[in-house]
């Protein structure tokens, strides 16, 4: 009889945590997404310099897992755990083994997943330090969503650099604004644009 923005939210949480945690370790940590091969591009994007920082609204560090270091999990992760009284952290497998609830072992209260839940501000440090990355790039590449975002637009608006990409799977009536727009899923796109860039510095050394 709930929605999972009911059963995901600040007022369960706090007044039947059981029942958020039923939800929260049935639904969003034993579903985790699969990595996709976006992660391993981005990551090598970063290590040539060529990618400074990724905003991220995932709340699963996959872009961490892949390998990248510079990243704002703008929602928080599940990999962060700790208790509101004590601040003794904890695991995400600790979370996910507890019979019920997941309690601190000093203070015997529940473990809060440091995530973003319905009914939330998102973190005003996370928004602070994501507006200063947007707002000195040159380049922003927008991954999997639109301009219009409800998550990203805000971000967006701060953007004054030279060039904006998209990537996502469907055109969208925004796409215009963008210099350039490539339709596909992002990880298929964005290995095949590594691919590429590998072949033609192989080609350049090749030359030398």
């Amino acid at each position: 009889g709930y929605s999972s923005e009911e059963l995901f939210s600040s007022a369960v949480y706090n007044a039947r945590p059981e029942l958020f945690f039923e939800f929260y370790k049935k639904e969003m940590l034993h579903i985790a997404p699969l990595p996709t091969q976006s992660g391993p591009a981005l990551a090598a994007l970063e290590k040539m310099g060529k990618l400074q920082c990724i905003v991220d609204s995932n709340i699963y560090e996959m872009s961490q897992q892949a390998g990248c270091t510079h990243v704002i999990n703008l929602h928080g992760s599940i990999h962060e755990n700790q208790c509101p009284r004590c601040k003794k952290k904890y695991s995400m497998e600790y979370m996910m083994n507890a019979s019920r609830i997941p309690l601190c072992e000093t203070c015997k209260i529940p473990v809060r997943p440091m995530v973003s839940l319905f009914g939330e501000q998102v973190d005003s440090q996370l928004m602070t330090r994501t507006t200063e990355e947007i707002a000195k790039a040159d380049l922003l590449l927008v991954l999997g969503t639109t301009l219009n975002s409800d998550v990203f637009r805000h971000y967006i608006n701060y953007f004054d650099g030279k060039r904006l990409v998209i990537i996502h799977q469907r055109d969208h009536f925004m796409d215009h604004s963008a210099d350039l727009v490539i339709v596909s899923q992002p990880s298929q796109a964005l290995e095949g644009l590594m691919e590429l860039y590998e072949a033609e510095t192989v080609s350049e050394n090749a030359g030398q």
